[in-house]
């Protein structure tokens, strides 16, 4: 959902970038600043209900496996539809598979069709580096390196994220904008805004431990939210 464009060459690109520090037990990076840092298990779930309007707009699924040699395999799954009574005008389908282990991204892939345009990435890491290939960028990002899944508590405390659409890296900015009381899962919760700043901007909440339980934006005019179907 983010759409900011940096020109970047075809070759192979090498840059920093700032993060938050990793934990060897950890299987993603470790948050700052969180006492007790939720982090991922085989079995949990975060699935979103998306709204445009107010109404239906259709689903964002994450869910968490075990992987090889122990590492945790994220896999996203995003379903949204518009229409005009049986006819379809709008689709968006993205799927994409994260493998994290001892808190560093070793694979990524994934897929998108937005609304008949499609585009994929796959990144695999070698040495010090992510390899990627991807429609729009080929080359090395550091292996530190967030992609833009949104459940990842780290991505707010980094200036660059890696698409899982198409390989792009993103210049975002992030600024916390204090805490709110929010409804998810069904109740009422204490959680943490921030706003990340791209071409589209996107407002993230998070509760006391990291754990991902809203998102919204406006395009076009219209108000899109993420509401948390259930607490994870």
């Amino acid at each position: 959902m983010l759409v900011k464009r940096l020109v970047l060459s075809a070759s192979v690109l090498i840059f920093p970038f700032s993060g938050a520090a990793t934990a060897d037990n950890a299987p993603v990076p470790q948050p700052a600043g969180i006492t007790q840092a939720w982090q991922p298990a085989p079995g949990d779930v975060i699935r979103f209900d998306v709204l445009r309007k107010g109404s239906p707009f259709g689903s964002h699924l994450v869910t968490f496996d075990e992987g090889p040699d122990g590492a945790l395999v994220a896999k996203t799954k995003i379903n949204l539809k518009a229409g005009l009574g049986p006819i379809t005008v709008f689709r968006y389908d993205h799927t994409a598979s994260e493998v994290w282990r001892e808190g560093q991204l070793v694979e990524v892939a994934g897929e998108v069709n937005d609304d008949g345009k499609r585009a994929s990435m796959e990144a695999v890491r070698n040495g010090n580096a992510l390899a990627v290939q991807g429609t729009l960028f080929s080359g090395e990002v550091p292996t530190n390196v967030i992609p833009a899944s949104h459940w990842n508590f780290a991505q707010t405390q980094t200036r660059n994220l890696l698409s899982t659409e198409d390989g792009e890296i993103y210049d975002i900015k992030v600024t916390p904008k204090g805490r709110e009381t929010i409804t998810a899962a069904g109740r009422e919760i204490e959680a943490n805004r921030y706003l990340l700043e791209s071409d589209l901007d996107v407002d993230l909440w998070y509760d006391d431990q990291g754990r991902w339980v809203k998102l919204a934006f406006e395009a076009r005019g219209q108000q899109i939210e993420y509401v948390l179907n259930q607490m994870y």
